[in-house]
């Protein structure tokens, strides 16, 4: 490692650098959400379109189309990931009530089980001991240890508001750009400007997954190219099976 390297590396290791990191890990990314909600709204809006290049429509039919499936589609998603993140935080609340319930009943049991986690990670005689009672001392601290050591939970679960807005605005964002092609060119048939509207799409997915790998420090290019293909697998099949449908029913 070359000597700025190693001086970047000892920034990031003071001690306000540090403290700075650790309350950030306990705050929620959206990322997921916006991600999520990009590639399904650009997704199920390309299907509108191919399979109304097939049927022959017109780009104002299925532009109506387009834009009632974004918004329904939309604000169905943004209610479910809305649940999701709500039901999280209600079971992070039941969990909270019965470890207080527990820790009031039977502390000598749940001070066991402090111990029992601790020895898990390698205390062991006095300095064990020591940390149980630090730990328990503190009855916040206690259940905090308890539901993140025991049970898995994070003690700060995402916003349902947060995380429905996320998935809303990015679903809407990238659903919208499969539709642009129609109202460029709002006189012709669907099936010319499916070509744009594929390209389009593409390059969505693409910029989603950049985005994506510079926030998350990842390679941008190769998070770009993985969405791509992701994305573009899963329009390729949204576009067969309308393709198939369409066929079908020609029949």
């Amino acid at each position: 490692m070359n000597t700025t390297g190693k001086t970047s590396l000892r920034d990031d290791h003071t001690t306000e650098a540090i403290a700075q990191r650790l309350a950030a890990a306990k705050n929620h990314s959206y990322l997921g959400d916006f991600v999520l909600g990009a590639v399904d709204g650009a997704v199920t809006t390309f299907a509108i379109v191919a399979g109304a290049a097939g049927a022959g429509l017109s780009n104002g039919v299925v532009l109506v189309l387009g834009l009632a499936n974004v918004l329904a589609d939309g604000f169905s998603m943004a209610a479910g990931n809305f649940l999701r993140a709500r039901a999280d935080q209600q079971i992070l609340q039941q969990y909270r009530r019965m470890e207080e319930a527990h820790i009031e009943s039977i502390p000598d049991g749940e001070r066991e089980e402090i111990r029992q986690i601790f020895k898990s990670k390698g205390f062991q005689g006095e300095i064990l001991e020591r940390v149980v009672q630090v730990i328990t001392e503190d009855r916040q601290q206690w259940v905090n240890t308890m539901l993140t050591d025991e049970w898995g939970l994070r003690l700060e679960p995402p916003s349902p508001w947060r995380a429905a807005i996320a998935t809303f605005s990015a679903f809407i964002l990238a659903g919208l750009v499969p539709l642009v092609p129609l109202v460029l060119l709002m006189n012709r048939q669907a099936n010319e400007s499916f070509t744009a509207s594929a390209i389009m799409t593409g390059v969505t997915f693409f910029v989603i997954g950049y985005v994506r790998g510079r926030v998350a420090d990842q390679r941008p290019w190769a998070s770009g190219l993985e969405t791509f293909f992701i994305g573009g697998s899963a329009a390729l099949v949204a576009y067969l099976v309308g393709w198939l449908l369409q066929s079908v029913a020609a029949h």
